[in-house]
């Protein structure tokens, strides 16, 4: 019977003295423990995932949590059938999710835990739920009635915060896929004149694992070979079509045409038809994306 992997994401914001030292422990961390993932680091602190048995997860949280800078970090997991990231990326970068953001994070909006907020939602309470995620991302799966935005970039939530103009004075919750992108957006909205601004700790993922079928709707995007993950047990009707043939869906795939590598919706039957290819042009591609291994 195959082992299945864990996949377990985490950020904090902390100031990390000398990252690219840290870089380097991390590196060798990973390496000794098998895992793969992708982890950026900076002066702002650590942003990752990764994924591997879950006795090396483990090792990897007890090491992390020595550090008194990461004492209280927190983990979100999932179990997963093949091992979720092709290689290990450690990198060091100005911002740990990319924004271009220029807020003071002493800003933040308070968090309110998933508890709370399924608490607000199940009394009909006058929130709003605004999605600080890219639009493929809400595309294929939403809290309900939350508001979207028309954005490609988290770079570009600046621009695109003038479409919720009209529920500045509203109560707002913001969410993203595991918290991290809120705590730079809720801090920006605050800065800029939103009035009563929370952000859900933890995000979709803590959500999810507490109150599936509930509220969410869709599946969640995933920054891993996963693409999609599953939220729901029973309420899982998909958001969207595939591209090939109409059908309701709600997986993506990149374009196995490596000039191309496009991302679209596409069911299961159609992918393998079209040779896991975005149009007609792409699929006979002589060079082609890899499969990946379990």
């Amino acid at each position: 019977m195959q082992t299945k992997n864990i996949v377990s994401s985490f950020y904090k914001y902390v100031r990390i003295e000398s990252p690219i030292e840290f870089q380097k422990k991390q590196i060798a961390l990973c390496k000794s423990l098998n895992l793969k993932g992708r982890i950026l680091v900076g002066d702002e602190g650590i942003n990752g995932s990764v994924c591997g048995a879950k006795e090396s997860v483990e090792s990897y949280k007890q090491e992390i949590r020595k550090n008194p800078l990461f004492s209280g970090i927190e983990f979100k997991e999932q179990l997963s059938e093949k091992q979720a990231f092709r290689k290990l990326f450690v990198r060091v970068r100005n911002e740990i999710v990319n924004s271009g953001l220029k807020v003071d994070l002493k800003n933040t909006a308070d968090f309110i835990s998933p508890k709370e907020l399924k608490r607000m939602l199940d009394k009909n309470e006058d929130v709003q739920l605004v999605d600080v995620r890219n639009d493929y991302e809400s595309r294929i799966g939403k809290f309900r009635n939350a508001r979207t935005l028309s954005m490609e970039n988290f770079r570009d939530f600046a621009k695109c915060a003038s479409q919720i103009q009209d529920i500045k004075d509203s109560r707002i919750v913001t969410y993203c896929t595991g918290g991290i992108r809120c705590e730079k957006a809720s801090a920006f909205l605050k800065e800029n004149g939103f009035r009563n601004v929370s952000q859900l700790k933890g995000g979709i993922l803590s959500f999810g694992s507490e109150f599936p079928d509930t509220y969410w709707q869709g599946k969640c995007f995933v920054f891993d070979d996963r693409v999609a993950i599953g939220i729901n047990n029973v309420n899982t009707i998909p958001l969207n079509e595939c591209a090939w043939c109409g059908k309701k869906c709600d997986d993506y795939l990149n374009c196995h045409n490596i000039e191309c590598d496009r991302l679209f919706i596409c069911c299961e039957e159609c992918g393998e038809m079209k040779n896991k290819s975005c149009r007609e042009e792409c699929v006979k591609a002589a060079k082609r994306r890899k499969e990946t291994r379990n």
